[in-house]
Parts: structure tokens; sequence; C-alpha cells
């Protein structure tokens, strides 16, 4: 009997948005590989007229995907999607792998319908700033429910695991995020900006006040590092918050925009003399786990799930001013950045590895 598995909660592959699609990607194609039948639920506007017809499937290295369209944009087109999705998952053999639990309360219907539902419990939503107090609470709701009635909840992170247990959640799988492992890549790209391989530090995030970019390229430009800072990322021109991360930038802080291409992306990790990871919360940070991969030096912000993921060996700090000491320490001492970026290889090979998280939700899987 051939074995199915149905991926839920992303826009869909080739991966062009965040984590989870990465991930999925990834996972759909070791799977293939591996003899399972991988069926992925695709995103596209209704006025995209280079999109599919809603309802298409087509085949994409051996992933079988559905094509849905739905009207509007934002957080409202997804919760769409969502739905369409899961009503059309019903009628599907194989068991479910929703990929977030912000629209969990559709998940309701393929429990009603008996199906196995794996479902990855993410980061926790609602404490985010960014979010209004309505989206705080569908989030709210939308965690409590997915933790207890999905099959089996997935956290990514320890501290998530915990968390969910508070609400009396049982039965939880930790399961880390992982990354390819980068042992080479082109200096083209950094050349490009007009970079120096190794003479560059770099941030990788969401411009949001939650991620520390304002006090990382404010703490940066204090003084005159002999060294470059690339805050990639999408900066909007009617964003307060964008406009006074870029006001407060020295000439030695580069803003490329957000840049999508996997092999520039690499490019500029592999050749970073450190990463600067800024998040406040969340689990499992994707950006964070590539940079071990990466084999970078880790400057991150001083939290539980940042310490977890990046090991005591890596330089953190709790404000603008202990940032502007590991900035100093990694530019100007190599013995201690090369012993830091020996333990982010060290550490990725030991938990972060993509075989490694296939093989564990692959075991779940066989389980099910």
């Amino acid at each position: 009997m051939e074995k199915t598995v149905n991926i839920l909660g992303i826009r869909g592959i080739p991966a062009a948005h965040g984590g989870f699609e990465t991930f999925a990607q990834h996972f759909s194609l070791w799977l293939v590989e591996r003899g399972w039948r991988v069926v992925v639920y695709c995103q596209h506007q209704a006025d995209d007229e280079t999109a599919p017809q809603d309802g298409f499937e087509d085949e994409w290295q051996g992933v079988h995907r559905i094509h849905l369209r739905v009207k509007g944009g934002g957080s409202l087109s997804t919760i769409s999607f969502d739905l369409k999705a899961v009503r059309d998952v019903l009628k599907r053999p194989g068991i479910d792998l929703v990929l977030g639990y912000n629209t969990a309360l559709f998940s309701m219907l393929q429990r009603l319908k008996g199906r196995k539902v794996l479902m990855n419990m993410d980061g926790i939503e609602w404490k985010r700033d960014k979010w209004s107090i309505p989206a705080k609470i569908w989030f709210w709701i939308n965690e409590l429910i997915g933790a207890h009635i999905c099959t089996v909840p997935i956290a990514d992170h320890p501290e998530i695991a915990c968390h969910l247990r508070r609400h009396g959640t049982r039965g939880i799988e930790v399961i880390p995020y992982g990354s390819a492992r980068i042992d080479d890549a082109s200096v083209d790209p950094v050349r490009a900006l007009g970079l120096e391989p190794g003479g560059y530090l770099i941030s990788i995030a969401r411009i949001e006040p939650e991620n520390s970019i304002l006090e990382i390229v404010r703490s940066f430009s204090s003084r005159t590092r002999k060294t470059k800072l690339v805050v990639l990322g999408k900066f909007r021109r009617d964003d307060k918050y964008h406009i006074k991360v870029k006001q407060s930038a020295s000439e030695e802080v580069i803003f490329p925009g957000a840049i999508y291409d996997p092999t520039v992306v690499r490019s500029l990790r592999f050749h970073a003399a450190a990463y600067v990871h800024g998040h406040q919360v969340g689990g499992t940070n994707p950006s964070l786990v590539e940079a071990l991969g990466a084999g970078n030096a880790i400057i991150a912000h001083n939290n539980r799930f940042n310490r977890w993921v990046a090991g005591d060996q890596q330089f953190y700090f709790a404000d603008e001013q202990s940032l502007d000491a590991q900035f100093e320490l990694v530019i100007a001492d190599p013995t201690r950045r090369e012993l830091a970026q020996l333990a982010s290889r060290s550490n990725h090979e030991t938990r972060f590895t993509l075989g490694g998280v296939h093989e564990a939700y692959h075991d779940l899987m066989l389980r099910l």
C-alpha cells in the first residue's frame, strides 16, 4: 500500500517565502526518494494571470501539487487558502502534516473525519508585538485548539514544548528545524555588493522591532568599525520603524533589500565574518540554524531560545551597550571568532542536519 502524506499550511513549493516552505521542499523530495506519495497545497492569488487554474494538479520533481486560488491578500487570503486546502484534503488518502497552527480551527474538520494530523506548533505567535489585539486573540485560540486536537503536536524547541505543556498538552514531539551544511560558495555575489569575503557581518531577518534590527544598526553605527554590516530584509518607504532603522545607520551599514535567490544568500552567509541574530522570541529560528550550517560565528540576543540553538560558545547581547562590546570582540579577535565558527559546525552536525530532522519526522509518520 502506498504511503501518502499531505502537506498543508505553507504557500507551496518550490520554496520562495520562508522556513516552512524550505523545510517542506527538502522533506518532500527526501520522502519521494523513499517511496512516499507527497501532496503539497500551493497558494495563488485569484487575479494572478500567470497562476494555474484553481484546483489544477501537477507534478514537480515527483511531488504532487494542488494549486488553489484565493481572493485578496495578506492574512485573510491565507486563512481562505487554508480552509480550501483542508476541505480538499478530506477526500484524499494519507496522513496530514500541517506546518503552523495559525488556522488550527479548520483542522477540527480533519479530526472529525478521523484523519491523523501532525501539526508543527511553530513559535508563540500571539506574543509577538507586531500583531493587533484581535490578531493575537486569533493566534491564541488557534494555538490552544491545535495543541489539543491534532494527533501529535510537534515543537521545534524544548521551550515551545514547555509552553504547550502549560496548556495541558500531552504527547509532544520535539523536532528542531534543520538546514543544509554549506562548505563552499562563490565570492561573486559578495563582491557584486562591494564587499570582501570575511570583511562584513550579516543580519538576515524581517525588519521588525522584536528582531532588534534598530538596536543592531544603532549599536554598530555608534563608532567606526572598519568593517561592514549587511542588513538583509525588505524595507518599506511608508513604515516608520523601517525609516528609523535607515536613519540610524552609518556609512558602514549596507541595505541590499530582500534577496530570495538561494545562491546569493548562501554566498553572503558563507563569507560573512559573523551572523547577527536579534530575535527576541520564537523557537528554533531557521535563519539561526542556517548560520550554524554555514559555520558562522554568531552574535545573538541573549534569551533561552537562541542559547539552546546556538550554544554557549557564541557571542550574546542584552542591550545596545553589550552588543557594541560583542561587535568589537568579534571584529578584533580572530582566534575567538574561529572558535565560535568551529562550535557552529559541531553544533549543526550534532543536532540540526537536514537528514537528522527528516528521519525524526519520518519515524513519527511511520508510527502513525
